[in-house]
């Protein structure tokens, strides 16, 4: 069992500066928007704190006002938040868009090879018989969700699928890393870089398929040895802050959070006790990273699979992105929901951003 000293004051702290600042940004029904909210989806779940259910309610329902888009790999990720909103409240609205997202997915989306989801940013045929790392959480781990609570067996299956073909696809076998996309047209990973936020997909969504699927069924071994040998890698990998470089392997490319909290949070969901003064580090290195008024600092810009490896380094991350707030959250929220095994600080010391604030008051 994963045990780490926490102060519960702080992190709740640091949960409700994030999920305000979030509800100010003006996101569109995209994914930047779908992670997010996610997030504070899963702060609420955690907090029981129904302000932050009522401004995912009200934001919900004027966009819903407004007009929809269409469906994409991408848009498909607010269906996230709609689960939440339709088990807290009953609402059968909700709960009809995740089932038209769930029908444009199974049924009206792009796909290749053996009913692999291509990955798609909007309805052109942008990126043809490609598949990334970044469709794991926007589609698949979306329609594993729906199918678990449906019972929906063929459901449950597809979403798997898309598990198995993405790792089949994308982990390299050799390092247990991820590359960012394959193209099933070339048969190859485009530039090939291991890009963190990728891995962070990759691990997160294994992380919580895990808790979702029962242990008889055949892809849980896939998924559990998978993400097994990832986080081994991944760990070999942290930098002294408790972060990751946004190319891993790339000490000269910046280090990145959004990533960095979607890798930790994995690590936590996996309890793995070796992993304890990994998650330690990304603790302190991560809540060094969100400021007073609840930005995620650190955090790169929408990333396509890049030509070359200055196209990595080169994304700007000056700019609080809803993928950031949303990851940071559902780290936050695996450190204080973790099965109990968590210490909450005894002692009267006081974090150095406390004192730092407090001294600025007094001045």
């Amino acid at each position: 069992m994963i045990k780490i000293e926490y102060n519960n004051k702080e992190i709740l702290e640091n949960i409700d500066r994030i999920v305000r600042k979030t509800m100010t940004m003006d996101m569109t029904w995209d994914w930047p928007c779908g992670v997010a909210y996610y997030g504070i989806s899963k702060a609420y779940e955690a907090t029981k704190n129904e302000e932050y259910l009522t401004m995912l309610k009200n934001w919900v329902d004027e966009y819903i006002e407004l007009g929809l888009p269409s469906w994409t790999v991408n848009t498909c990720a607010m269906g996230h938040c709609l689960i939440t909103l339709y088990e807290a409240t009953n609402d059968e609205k909700y709960w009809n868009i995740v089932m038209s997202k769930v029908d444009y997915l199974r049924n009206h989306a792009l796909r290749f090879g053996d009913s692999v989801l291509q990955h798609t940013v909007s309805v052109n045929n942008d990126f043809p018989e490609q598949a990334w790392a970044d469709t794991l959480f926007m589609a698949a781990y979306f329609l594993l969700r729906v199918g678990i609570k449906l019972k929906d067996k063929e459901m449950v299956e597809d979403a798997l699928n898309q598990y198995y073909w993405h790792i089949r696809y994308l982990q390299d076998p050799v390092t247990s890393l991820w590359y960012h996309g394959y193209n099933n047209i070339q048969k190859d990973h485009m530039s090939g870089f291991y890009w963190a936020r990728a891995n962070a997909w990759a691990a997160y969504t294994m992380s919580q398929a895990k808790t979702l699927i029962n242990y008889l069924y055949p892809m849980f071994m896939e998924i559990d040895c998978a993400l097994r040998d990832q986080l081994a890698a991944l760990k070999l990998l942290q930098t002294d802050n408790g972060l990751w470089h946004t190319i891993l392997d790339d000490e000269e490319s910046y280090e990145e959070v959004s990533a960095s909290a979607g890798i930790a949070a994995a690590m936590i969901s996996n309890n793995n006790p070796l992993h304890t003064k990994y998650i330690k580090k990304s603790l302190k290195g991560i809540l060094e990273n969100i400021s007073d008024d609840g930005r995620v600092l650190n955090v790169s810009g929408g990333t396509a699979v890049m030509i070359d490896r200055e196209g990595y380094r080169k994304v700007p991350k000056n700019w609080i992105q809803g993928w950031g707030q949303g990851l940071a959250l559902a780290f936050l929220v695996e450190v204080m929901t973790m099965d109990g095994t968590a210490v909450e600080k005894t002692t009267e010391e006081k974090d150095v951003k406390s004192i730092k604030k407090e001294k600025k008051q007094e001045a």
